[in-house]
């Protein structure tokens, strides 16, 4: 490790669904401040969930500005790189000016499933992918285009098939973090981790990933429209100077790549060795960790793709719907304004879940909760999934729905992991949780009794994708390497299981699968 400039910070950008989080980390980071700009969502009939692509830049520069302008002079002084971390697989279609061209279809956005449906199809199909599909993108890409119709690629399809208008207009097809670093610097550039979802680039070579031009070609695509590809530690240029003026900072402030969140929040997670593992609970939740090697459990929509870290993979999967089970119970049960009431809810509502699912016993006397608010992607990869409670009666109250909420993310993440270990053929002991969820302290020992597994809450656990930002640019810069950061994030409390609660969640459990199964057909025939 380097040694530790005097005054060396990174403002590091944490862009997610509900808005645009900025931070000052120090090269080693520790967080300094932190301020927040929301951004809207925009739901439509057919599976759309757009977002204004100015949106998100305003946010960045009102709160960027903010934080600049109260921190001290010695601070704002010493910023020395900018970093972005973004949602994976939402998309910007912009002019050769950089300007986008409507709106972004983001990472909720299943619009794009009949055209991945027919793209992938063949003569002889396992599991909705034809046999000469497989064998195509799955030894050059590490997967396929999930049939949910979520992916970078889904959204390219919708553009070219629905809106050719915008698809002949469009210049290039950027991720949210690459579209932002576009603003911040004039540059068109993608790093290798961030277009991993368009499922056109080869990954076979973890050293030399490239866009395969027999894959862009099956998807009738055209390949001036993809920006060039760079590591996530590549330096893109300096802070345009109006953009540099517009935040306070000074010339010389370069931009680094990044990553996309999950690989951000890998190296944030402090679990950077291979197998390391950690689950991350925002609007949505993952459950991952680096792995040495490329392999694909296209069942479980598990697989190998290219990490923040130079020349290693990471396991990636998702849960569609996490945190955001909360904000809809709080929006559109607890407190939906309508003739019966208008009451708004308390500024401290979080805590107030808190004390109501700490008050509940285990198990919600049973009540069940599935979290598929918006289809599935991991393990299920099925867009017409949708939550519910199960087993109420007339002794259920709001006080047991609220706890099975909790649960129920919680059993969803139990289901990934049984694939995970599957897939690393291990059993990982302990998990470094993080994000807005893991706050929590109730949330946090529900995870830890319905997996079954020590879980070990990091420092600063919502700055996590902030903090993994700027250890990217650290490195980038040479003040750290990857191996330094383990040793740098904090372990604040550990939550271990309760034996007590065992043989409870593994019937919870069991059911939860029960009820996948037994529904599955139902939901096909009502949302497909």
């Amino acid at each position: 490790m380097s040694p530790d400039p005097p005054g060396a910070f990174i403002l590091a950008v944490d862009h997610g669904t509900s808005g645009c989080k900025v931070a000052l980390i120090s090269v080693r980071g520790e967080v300094v401040d932190v301020d927040f700009e929301p951004t809207p969502i925009y739901f439509s009939a057919g599976g759309g969930a757009e977002q204004v692509p100015e949106d998100w830049w305003n946010a960045l520069l009102a709160a960027s500005g903010r934080l600049i302008e109260r921190s001290p002079r010695s601070v704002r002084e010493n910023v020395v790189a900018v970093c972005c971390s973004s949602t994976y697989s939402s998309t910007v279609a912009v002019d050769a000016s950089g300007n986008a061209l409507g709106n972004c279809l983001t990472w909720m956005d299943s619009r794009g499933a009949p055209h991945v449906r027919r793209a992938m199809r063949g003569l002889v199909n396992v599991a909705g992918y034809g046999l000469s599909n497989v064998a195509r993108w799955l030894p050059r890409t590490g997967g396929a285009p999930t049939l949910s119709g979520k992916d970078d690629i889904a959204h390219v399809l919708v553009w070219k098939h629905d809106f050719p208008d915008i698809y002949r207009a469009a210049h290039m097809f950027m991720g949210s973090k690459d579209y932002l670093n576009l603003r911040l610097t004039g540059r068109f550039a993608a790093s290798y981790d961030s277009m991993t979802l368009f499922w056109v680039s080869d990954s076979r070579n973890i050293a030399n990933v490239h866009y395969d031009e027999r894959l862009i070609a099956r998807f009738g695509l055209d390949r001036a429209k993809l920006p060039p590809m760079v590591a996530a530690t590549s330096i893109l240029g300096e802070l345009k100077p109006e953009v540099a003026k517009e935040l306070g900072l000074g010339p010389g402030v370069v931009v680094v790549s990044g990553s996309p969140d999950l690989q951000s929040a890998c190296v944030g997670s402090g679990a950077v060795g291979d197998f390391e593992g950690h689950v991350y609970i925002g609007t949505s939740s993952w459950l991952l960790c680096h792995v040495p090697f490329k392999k694909t459990d296209m069942f479980h929509t598990i697989a190998s793709i290219p990490s923040s870290i130079p020349g290693k993979y990471f396991c990636a999967n998702e849960q569609d719907v996490a945190g955001g089970c909360l904000t809809y119970l709080i929006d559109n049960l607890l407190f939906h304004a309508n003739e019966v009431s208008d009451r708004k809810p308390p500024s401290d509502i979080y805590e107030r879940l808190e004390a109501v699912v700490s008050r509940v016993p285990p198990g919600a006397d049973k009540l069940i909760f599935t979290p598929w608010l918006n289809g599935e992607k991991t393990p299920a990869d099925d867009h017409a999934l949708r939550a519910g409670f199960y087993n109420m009666s007339m002794t259920t109250t709001i006080d047991h729905m609220v706890r099975a909420v909790y649960e129920g993310v919680a059993l969803n993440s139990r289901w990934a992991l049984k694939y995970v270990e599957r897939f690393i053929k291990r059993r990982m002991d302990a998990l470094n949780i993080i994000g807005g969820g893991a706050r929590s302290e109730a949330w946090c020992q529900i995870f830890a009794d319905v997996l079954d597994r020590r879980i070990r809450r990091v420092k600063d656990p919502l700055q996590a994708n902030a903090r993994g930002a700027a250890f990217i640019a650290s490195v980038a810069m040479g003040y750290l390497k990857f191996e330094d950061i383990g040793g740098l994030v904090q372990i604040d409390r550990t939550f271990e299981p309760d034996p007590g609660n065992r043989a409870l969640y593994d019937e919870l459990f069991r059911e939860f699968l029960v009820i996948y199964k037994n529904n599955r057909s139902m939901y096909h025939r009502l949302n497909w």
